[in-house]
C-alpha cells in the first residue's frame, strides 16, 4: 500500500466513528430547520424540489399530472387492437399536462417520425464500443450527440433567457424520437448479431421498438406499457434529480440525459428489476425446476432475510401499499403469461413475502415494488440479457426528464446549488441544538 493510501485509511478509520455517532447520538437535532439525519441520509425527505409533471403519492403512487395510472391507462388514446396507450399520449401529457385526442397522438408520432434519422456517427460509436455495458453506450451514444444541440447555437447566438424553452423543446423532441432506434441498436448490436429491422414510419414509439427488435405481439404493449410505467417518479430519485442538476447549469438536453442515464445505471437505482429476476431464478435452479408450495416458499424467503439480505422488489421509501406500477404489470401477466413458470413464482412471492416483512417488522412497507414484476415479463418475451433492462427503463425515464428540463427552462429556474457544512461544523450545530 502506497504512502497515501495508507494515510487515507487511517483517516478514514478515524473519521467513521463521528459520523456513526452523529447519527445515533444527534440524529434527530435541528439544525437550520432541517435534522442531522436528513443532513447525513442523502437529504431524504427535505422538501426542496419543485416539479408538476409528476408526485409520488403515498397511497396511491405515481400520478402523473395528477392523473393515477389506471386513469392514465384508461384515458389516454390507444394504436387500433392493442390494450396499451400510445407513449406519445404519455409524452403529450406531460408535457402540457393535458390529455390529448386521437389527432393530437398522431400528429405528434408524426412529427416525431420526422426526427427520427440518426447521425451516422451515433451507429460509429455503438459500433466502437460493444463490449461494454450497455448502459455505457447508450449514455454515450447520446452525449456524443450534444452536437447537434440547437440549445446551444441559440445560447451562442444570444438568444433571451425567456426563449430558453423554445430551443430545449426542440431538442428533447430531437432526441425522444431517436430512442427507439438507439435502444434496439444497441440491443441487436450486443445480443442478436447486428440484425435489427429497419424502422417503420408508420409504427409509434412503443410498437416501432417491438419491430426493429424483432419480437412479436404483444410485445410492443409490452414496450408501451414498459416506458409509461417507467416515464417519471417526481424529481427526487437519483436519475430524475441528475437531469435536473446538470440542466440547471443551462448544459443542453443531451448532456442532462447522458447524466441522468449514469445515474440510473447504479445498482442502488436502475438495476433492481434484474436483481428479483436472478434471485428468483436461483432458486428455481435449486429446485432442479420443481414447484414449490407456499410453505417452501416462504422458508425461502426467511432463509433470504436470515442470511442479512433484504427481499429484492418489495418495499419503497415512499409508497405505503403495492406499487400501481406492479398491479398494471401483475394484470398482464394474469392475461397473457399466468402459467408461465417465473410468474407463478412472482404470484406466490405476492401472497406469500408480506405477511413475512409484517411479522419481522423491519419494513415500512412489506408491498411489492415495480421492480418485483418487470424483468420476469421481459425474460418471459425473450428479452433475457439482464444488463440490457436498465436501458429500458432509461428509454422511459428520459420522456419525464425531457419534460421538467422544459419546463424549468420555461419558469425561469436558477441554477441548483445546495449549501454544504464541514463535519465540524455539524457536530457544533447539532450539540447547540441539543442543548
Amino acid at each position: 500500500m502506497s504512502k497515501l493510501k495508507q494515510k487515507l485509511l487511517e483517516k478514514i478509520e478515524q473519521q467513521r466513528p463521528i459520523t456513526q455517532k452523529l447519527f445515533k447520538e444527534y440524529g434527530d437535532a435541528v439544525v437550520d430547520k432541517v435534522t442531522v439525519s436528513q443532513i447525513l441520509g442523502g437529504m431524504r425527505g427535505i422538501k426542496c424540489l419543485v416539479t408538476d409533471i409528476s408526485y409520488l403519492d403515498p397511497n396511491e403512487g405515481i400520478r402523473y399530472r395528477g392523473f393515477t395510472l389506471p386513469e392514465i391507462f384508461e384515458k389516454l388514446p390507444k394504436p387500433a387492437g392493442v390494450e396499451m396507450p400510445y407513449v406519445e399520449g404519455l409524452l403529450y401529457l406531460l408535457f402540457t399536462g393535458d390529455i390529448p385526442t386521437e389527432e393530437e397522438v398522431k400528429d405528434l408520432i408524426d412529427d416525431l417520425a420526422g426526427r427520427r434519422t440518426l447521425p451516422k456517427y451515433v451507429y460509429d460509436i455503438i459500433d466502437a464500443i460493444p463490449e461494454c455495458h450497455p448502459m455505457t453506450i447508450f449514455s454515450a451514444a447520446i452525449l456524443a450527440m450534444s452536437k447537434e444541440s440547437l440549445f446551444c447555437k441559440d445560447y451562442n447566438c444570444g438568444v433571451s433567457k425567456m426563449d430558453y424553452w423554445d430551443s430545449t423543446y426542440e431538442d428533447a423532441l430531437n432526441l425522444l424520437a431517436k430512442l427507439p432506434e438507439i435502444g434496439a441498436l444497441i440491443y441487436t448490436t450486443l445480443y442478436r448479431g447486428g440484425k435489427k429491422n429497419k424502422p417503420d414510419p408508420k409504427l409509434d414509439f412503443g410498437g416501432n421498438f417491438a419491430h426493429m427488435i424483432g419480437i412479436d405481439k404483444p410485445y410492443d404493449d409490452v414496450s408501451r406499457m414498459y416506458f409509461i410505467l417507467h416515464a417519471d417518479h417526481e424529481s427526487g430519485n437519483v436519475s430524475a434529480h441528475t437531469g435536473h442538476l446538470v440542466a440547471s447549469a443551462l448544459s443542453d438536453i443531451y448532456l442532462a440525459i447522458s447524466a441522468m442515464l449514469n445515474g440510473l445505471a447504479g445498482p442502488l437505482h436502475g438495476l433492481a428489476n434484474q436483481e428479483v429476476l436472478r434471485w428468483i431464478q436461483d432458486f428455481r435452479d435449486k429446485r432442479q425446476g420443481k414447484m414449490p408450495n407456499e410453505e417452501e416458499m416462504k422458508q425461502f424467503v426467511w432463509d433470504t432475510l436470515n442470511s442479512g439480505q433484504v427481499i429484492p422488489g418489495f418495499g419503497h421509501a415512499v409508497l405505503r401499499k403495492t406499487d400501481p406500477r406492479y398491479m398494471m404489470q401483475r394484470q398482464f401477466a394474469l392475461k397473457h403469461m399466468k402459467d408461465d413458470e417465473l410468474f407463478r413464482y412472482v404470484d406466490m412471492l405476492y401472497n406469500v413475502v408480506p405477511p413475512i416483512l409484517t411479522e419481522q417488522g423491519k419494513a415500512k412497507n412489506p408491498w411489492p415494488n415495480v421492480d418485483a414484476h418487470s424483468g420476469v415479463i421481459q425474460w418471459y418475451y425473450g428479452v433475457t440479457e439482464y444488463d440490457f433492462y436498465t436501458v429500458l427503463f432509461g428509454m422511459g425515464r428520459a420522456i419525464g426528464v425531457c419534460a421538467n428540463i422544459i419546463w424549468d427552462r420555461a419558469l425561469l429556474y436558477p441554477i441548483e446549488r445546495p449549501k454544504s457544512l464541514t463535519t465540524p461544523m455539524i457536530e457544533d450545530l447539532a450539540k447547540q441544538a441539543k442543548g
